[in-house]
């Protein structure tokens, strides 16, 4: 049994490619209770953002548990291995826990440090709580990563030099519109990142925000919440083309905006030729590419927005970034460290509890032995003689006991297993093992 993660992002495949994997919350459901029910699969949650799409499991074989994710994946994208594969990237085990514990703090992001990473792991993690996909494996290391993300934001200052998506944006259309606080904003869609964008634009002082939505009570309780308008959807394409700026991010399957209905918008209100910035953060994208077309429309999706993280210019911040990057990193290889240890010193313990048990046993055996021999011997005798015993075999057992918890979370290269030793020493009954290493069901806590 070992942690995988099998999964592709804006670092592994060009986004013409990730808009063929993406998925909206319904599908990541779906392909959850697919890969679940996959043969060499146990456990298993799906992480699906604007960027990625990341299937976490609990394998009982790699190769196995490798093909039937890459199978499922070909299937949803409706692309062939020889498409796909190349785009593909495998965590396996420690690295897998590597990989969860760096992408929780947001430096896997195309926005590094950024924090909204935080609330799409807890959304995942919560729907494979609810759906009973988690077990004892991936639910406190899933849990634990999420614990990890949020010291990092505490304990560093990875949050005064971050940049999201939305900064990122507005950084451009800076360099289009100018001062952005004169500006009209409308942001369509009402998830969560439209809020983090509503809020970043507030924060940055725009006041002319309106908030346009499918579910018109959604669209006001966001804009309530910061102090803006909402208007309902079939306000859409009017309130697009009398927009400054305009930021969408549906999550719907399908564009919701093309080039001539913004065209038609545009010159409704007077608009043609005026400059407009249009950040699409959506994937599937929300926009059609040939609004990039037209006169004084400038288009940006993610694609363009990963080069601007990749080229941003260096700053006087640069030092600050470095040290906080660096103060994550250090955060991130000390958990690593401490749930690899503890993970290895679980993994002795029910061997180790077993051990006992058949010592216990043996410990009976001959106590009932010793009432045949000696039937009248005194209670108190018969305690004192249980104790005596009791006491030699605790003690032959503590060193070995210590010492292989030791030995087993040690982390020199060509630690055995130790636990398999103990149980061929001793000729442990596996199914004790067993027992011990499944204790009775009990409910899932929340992600924290």
């Amino acid at each position: 049994m070992s942690v995988l993660v099998v999964g592709i992002s804006h670092h592994s495949a060009p986004f013409d490619l990730l808009e063929r994997v993406a998925l909206d919350t319904q599908g990541a459901d779906q392909l959850a209770r697919q890969v679940h029910s996959a043969g060499h699969v146990e456990e298993a949650m799906v992480l699906a953002t604007c960027n990625r799409l990341e299937v976490v499991v609990e394998a009982s074989t790699f190769h196995g548990a490798v093909t039937e994710i890459g199978e499922l994946l070909c299937g949803l994208s409706g692309l062939d291995h020889d498409q796909l594969a190349p785009h593909l990237y495998v965590h396996h085990d420690e690295r897998a826990v590597a990989h969860l514990f760096t992408l929780a703090c947001g430096l896997d992001s195309m926005a590094v440090g950024e924090s909204q990473i935080l609330g799409q792991l807890r959304s995942a993690l919560a729907a494979a709580q609810r759906d009973s996909r988690l077990g004892p494996a991936l639910n406190p290391l899933l849990q634990k990563a999420l614990r990890v993300g949020k010291r990092a934001h505490a304990e560093t200052s990875i949050d005064a030099v971050s940049r999201s998506l939305v900064t990122l944006g507005l950084e451009r259309a800076r360099r289009v519109l100018g001062d952005l606080t004169q500006v009209r904003a409308v942001v369509l869609g009402a998830g969560a990142m439209s809020g983090l964008a509503v809020a970043t634009l507030v924060r940055d002082g725009i006041t002319d925000v309106t908030v346009v939505n499918r579910t018109g009570p959604t669209a006001r309780r966001l804009a309530e919440r910061h102090g803006v308008r909402a208007a309902g959807w079939e306000e859409m394409a009017a309130r697009a083309g009398s927009a400054d700026l305009l930021i969408t991010t549906t999550g719907a399957v399908g564009q919701v905006l093309d080039a001539a209905a913004l065209a038609q918008a545009r010159l409704d209100a007077g608009r043609t030729g005026a400059p407009q910035v249009v950040l699409d953060l959506a994937l599937p994208r929300d926009i059609d590419p040939e609004v990039g077309q037209l006169s004084g429309v400038h288009l940006w999706g993610l694609a363009e927005l990963q080069v601007e993280a990749e080229h941003i210019q260096p700053t006087a911040q640069d030092a600050q970034e470095r040290d906080a990057l660096a103060a994550v990193n250090d955060l991130v290889t000390a958990e690593v460290a401490d749930y690899l240890t503890e993970r290895r010193a679980a993994r002795i313990a029910p061997t180790l509890a077993a051990l006992r048990s058949s010592a216990a046993k043996v410990v009976d055996s001959e106590m009932t032995r010793l009432d045949q021999r000696l039937p009248h011997l005194p209670d108190d005798e018969r305690a004192e003689v249980r104790r005596t015993v009791q006491r030699v075999v605790d003690k032959l057992l503590h060193t070995p006991s210590v010492r292989a918890r030791q030995l087993q979370s040690a982390e020199t290269s060509g630690v055995g297993d130790y636990a398999h030793a103990l149980r061929e020493l001793f000729d442990l009954d596996p199914h004790d093992i067993a027992v011990v290493s499944s204790p009775p069901p009990t409910g899932q806590g929340g992600a924290g």
